[in-house]
């Protein structure tokens, strides 16, 4: 259900975010925000008619900051601003992508840090409301200056020109979009360019649903660990609370062995072999899982104290402080934001890798405890899941190419005025890879593991681990002759969605 986000003089929340991106929730800005606007417009209207040139406003940009605009220039000054650095190339960004750019953009419009006239912001809140979603490429930031292209591509649209998709997400002609929603495309006045692509949105919205994705995964790694550990005649032991937070207190490692151990309660498979198990320990895929999906966890937390600053932040240069100054600064680049975009894309190859090889475990009679190779009914006739985990192997592989951080790298622009820059855009376009591969491993772990317990039988699996068996159930085949592999993957990757992911 959608509802309406207020954009105020506090910046809005995560979830709030991920409503307008992932939800469409339509969106007012407030008195007092438009109010506000005012102000600081004011500041910039007196410097724009001033004979002393102030950057953005009386300037060119980048390596051409030293030139001084004549006033008669200055609105077309923020006209071929929008148009030359709306050059992005490659493949289209997803939807929610270019909503969360947009909507974190208006957000800091609102701020009343950044001069623009409260029609801007008012235009931005109409596209996004309309569910107009502008044409945003792949390449073109370089995650510092802000994410200027994709930023770029969004401008263009309120400004009646550039490419779009309606509703249904048909591509449109701008002008005739806008006029059906009853939006007048704006003429951007001094500064107001600058301050629709000098921002970290694009990379900034990545981060936050990224986070909220991983969170919900992390909840799915928990308990298809618990499956593997339940089918492969493990010990719940190892997760007993006073094993873990008083012992090594991270807290997420309390969280995910809190999970399995609550998962494997009530278990008659656990009970069937606790008094004549000759095993002393599990494997570290079955026994270190609370540590690696804690770890994991904690690695979200930590990002998630990132992306709460700088959805506090009112980034654009220059910006107008309270006492009326406009002042330059470098708050636009986007290393903080990178850095942990690159850090989500090292923990989602790792707790990938964990799912994979309790899958491996799952397959090899050698190491199931009784189980038939690769789980199939019939093996030799049949393969099983045998090529599953090539899948899910070749996923994995794919995660780690992708844990390479983006954020080491830089390549000077500008003239070598802008000769540091941050790459965070691309760690996001990376971690939204990551991310979608995870879901499919955790998925085709889901496959093994159920298959598995089913295979146990007559023994039967826990409450907590039975019922979501018989909730898979629902919408995917369990054990037995070889079929059609690929939709009942797409099936059970489907199911992780819809039962852990928002």
């Amino acid at each position: 259900m959608t509802h309406t986000v207020i954009l105020g003089t506090t910046p809005p929340s995560v979830d709030e975010v991920i409503d307008v991106a992932r939800g469409n929730s339509r969106i007012e800005i407030s008195a007092e925000a438009l109010a506000a606007m005012k102000v600081s417009r004011a500041y910039v209207d007196k410097l724009a008619h001033q004979e002393t040139p102030v950057y953005g406003i009386s300037t060119g940009f980048g390596a051409l900051a030293n030139r001084h605009i004549p006033l008669e220039s200055r609105v077309q000054l923020q006209k071929s601003l929008i148009r030359s650095h709306a050059a992005g190339s490659g493949n289209e960004v997803e939807r929610e992508v270019v909503r969360a750019t947009m909507f974190l953009r208006l957000k800091t419009l609102t701020s009343a840090r950044t001069g623009v006239r409260p029609e801007v912001a008012q235009t931005y809140a109409a596209i996004l409301n309309a569910g107009i979603t502008p044409v945003v490429y792949e390449f073109g930031s370089l995650g510092c200056s802000g994410d200027l292209a994709p930023l770029a591509h969004c401008a263009l649209v309120a400004m009646g020109e550039g490419e779009a998709r309606d509703s249904n997400g048909d591509l449109r002609d701008v002008a005739s979009l806008l006029n059906a929603a009853g939006i007048s495309p704006v003429e951007l006045k001094e500064k107001e360019g600058l301050a629709l692509i000098n921002g970290t949105d694009g990379m900034l919205g990545m981060l936050i649903m990224a986070i909220a994705d991983l969170e919900g995964l992390c909840n799915a790694a928990d308990l298809g660990a618990a499956m593997s550990v339940e089918a492969l005649m493990g010990t719940d032991q190892v997760f007993r609370p006073e094993l873990h937070q008083p012992l090594r207190p991270h807290a997420g490692q309390a969280v995910s062995a809190a999970n399995m151990f609550a998962a494997l309660a009530d278990s008659p498979i656990v009970d069937s072999h606790k008094l004549n198990d000759d095993r002393v320990q599990d494997a570290y895929s079955l026994r270190c899982a609370p540590q690696v999906t804690g770890a994991v966890r904690d690695t979200i937390n930590h990002a998630k104290n990132v992306a709460q600053n700088e959805l506090a932040a009112s980034i654009d240069n220059p910006v107008i402080l309270p006492s009326g100054e406009v002042t330059s600064n470098g708050n636009f680049h986007g290393a903080p934001v990178a850095y942990v975009l690159d850090f989500l894309a090292i923990a989602a190859a790792d707790l990938g890798s964990i799912c994979e090889r309790r899958t491996d475990r799952l397959l090899d009679k050698n190491r199931n405890h009784g189980l038939p190779p690769f789980l199939a009914d019939d093996p030799g006739v049949d393969s099983g899941l045998m090529i599953a985990q090539y899948t899910q192997a070749a996923l994995v592989s794919d995660c780690k190419r992708l844990a390479v951080p983006a954020s080491v790298d830089s390549i000077p622009s500008s003239a070598m005025q802008e000769d540091h820059v941050s790459m965070g855009w691309h760690a996001g376009r990376k971690l939204r890879s990551s991310v979608s591969n995870l879901t499919t491993i955790i998925a085709i772990e889901f496959m093994a593991a159920s298959r598995g317990l089913e295979l146990r039988a007559p023994l039967v699996p826990g409450p907590v681990t039975g019922n979501l068996l018989r909730e898979l159930r629902k919408t995917t085949a369990g054990a037995g002759p070889d079929k059609f592999l690929a939709p009942e993957i797409q099936a059970t990757r489907v199911f992780v969605q819809s039962t852990f992911l928002n």
